[in-house]
C-alpha cells in the first residue's frame, strides 16, 4: 500500500466501519461532483455514462482478475443471487454457511423447491456431495470476519461437479480477490471498494453463462444496449453481458472513479496492511491472531460498541457482535483509540 493512501481520504480518522460502508477516496468525491454538476447543468450525456460505465467494469474484471466480457455488472448482490437462484433446477440442493449473509442465502430459500443445507463455514468443502448442485457463500463472513478456504471449496466444487457461487462483498477492496476458481463471483462496491451504493458487478464462468438463464435481461443485456432497446426479439450478448441489469448513472460515475483507485492499489500491500492493523487490536484484546481486516466479538449487551462510540469511533454491531474494520484510511493511533475506549 503506498504510504501517502490514507491522504486521500477526507475522514478516517477513528472510522472502523469499512465494513458497513466505505468512505469516499478524494477522487470519487470529485466524480460525484462532477456528475451532479453536469446533471443540473442539463449537459450530462447517455454516451458519457456507457463510456465510463465501460471503464468500470474494466476495472471490476482487474480487481476479480477476469476479462471483461466475462463481468456484468448491476446494482446489488441479491439481484445476481436470484438469478442464479431462478436458474436451478426444482428440487437442486444449495449448500450455504451458517449464519452468511442473506442476499446469497434468501433468493434460494425464496424458491421453496430447493433444498437448502447450512453448515459451519470451516466444514464447508468436507459437506459438498455429488447431490450438491451449488455452493453459495462469502469469501469474508460479514458477522465474524472468518475468511474461507476458497481454495479446498473449490476442489470439493469442481470435484462433485457442482456450480459455485462467491460473494466478495467483504473482501475486495482489502484483499486480493484475482485468482478465484468460481463460476460466479458477486461484490457490491459500496463497503471496502468505497463506491456509492448502487453499483455491483459479478464475474461468470464459460459454465456459468451456458447454464444459467438471464433471467433480469433488459436493454442492457444486448451486445450493444443501444441496439437492444425495443422488443419483440431478445436482445442477449453473447457473454457474460448477458446479465447486465442496466446502470444507476449517478452510483456508476462514482464506482467509475473508486474501482479504478482499487485497481491501482497493491492489493497485499493493502491486505498486509489492514491485518496488521485488525491482529494489533486484537492482541490489546487479548485475542489471537488472524488472516482477517474485520474484528468481531461478543458483545450482546452492546457496552462495548457503545463505548466505541462514545469515544467518537464509528464501528458496528452485527448477530450480537460488536464489529470493527480497519482499512487504508487507518493507521496505529486507531488501533490506540479503539483500544482505550474499552479500557485495554
Amino acid at each position: 500500500m503506498h504510504r501517502h493512501s490514507r491522504e486521500r481520504f477526507a475522514a478516517g480518522r477513528g472510522y472502523l466501519a469499512a465494513c458497513t460502508l466505505g468512505l469516499p477516496a478524494d477522487v470519487t468525491l470529485d466524480a460525484v461532483r462532477r456528475d451532479l454538476e453536469s446533471w443540473s447543468a442539463g449537459t450530462a450525456s447517455t454516451g458519457e455514462y456507457a463510456a465510463l460505465h465501460e471503464r468500470a467494469r474494466a476495472h471490476a474484471a482487474t480487481l476479480l482478475g477476469r476479462a471483461t466480457t466475462e463481468v456484468a455488472t448491476g446494482s446489488q448482490v441479491s439481484v445476481f443471487a436470484g438469478t442464479v437462484a431462478a436458474s436451478a433446477p426444482p428440487g437442486a440442493e444449495v449448500l450455504c454457511v451458517d449464519g452468511d449473509f442473506s442476499s446469497i442465502v434468501g433468493p434460494f430459500l425464496a424458491r421453496g423447491d430447493l433444498r437448502v443445507r447450512h453448515v459451519p463455514l470451516a466444514d464447508l468443502a468436507d459437506a459438498v456431495t455429488p447431490a450438491t448442485w451449488l455452493v453459495s457463500y462469502s469469501l469474508v463472513q460479514s458477522a465474524t470476519g472468518e475468511v474461507a478456504d476458497a481454495a479446498s471449496v473449490t476442489a470439493a466444487t469442481r470435484a462433485a461437479g457442482a456450480l459455485s457461487l462467491v460473494d466478495t462483498t467483504q473482501a475486495t477492496g482489502w484483499m486480493p480477490t484475482d485468482r478465484l476458481d468460481a463460476d460466479v463471483v458477486v461484490c457490491h462496491a459500496y463497503k471496502w471498494l468505497s463506491a456509492p451504493r448502487g453499483a455491483a458487478f459479478a464475474a461468470f464462468s464459460p459454465r456459468a453463462v451456458d447454464e444459467l438463464t438471464p433471467h433480469a435481461a433488459g436493454w442492457y443485456s444486448g451486445a450493444d444496449p443501444w441496439a437492444s432497446c425495443y422488443g419483440p426479439a431478445l436482445h442477449l450478448a453473447d457473454d457474460a453481458r448477458r446479465f447486465d441489469v442496466s446502470p444507476a448513472w449517478h452510483a456508476w460515475a462514482g464506482a467509475e472513479a473508486a474501482l479504478g483507485f482499487a485497481a491501482s492499489l497493491d492489493m497485499e500491500g493493502v491486505r498486509q496492511h489492514d491485518v496488521a492493523l485488525a491482529n494489533a487490536f486484537r492482541e490489546r484484546l487479548g485475542f489471537a491472531a488472524s488472516d482477517s481486516a474485520i474484528v468481531a466479538w461478543p458483545d450482546l449487551d452492546g457496552v462495548a460498541l457503545a463505548a466505541l462510540g462514545a469515544a467518537g469511533i464509528t464501528a458496528s454491531g452485527r448477530a450480537g457482535r460488536a464489529r470493527v474494520a480497519f482499512h487504508i484510511w487507518n493507521d496505529d493511533d486507531d488501533v490506540e483509540m479503539a483500544a482505550a475506549a474499552l479500557g485495554r
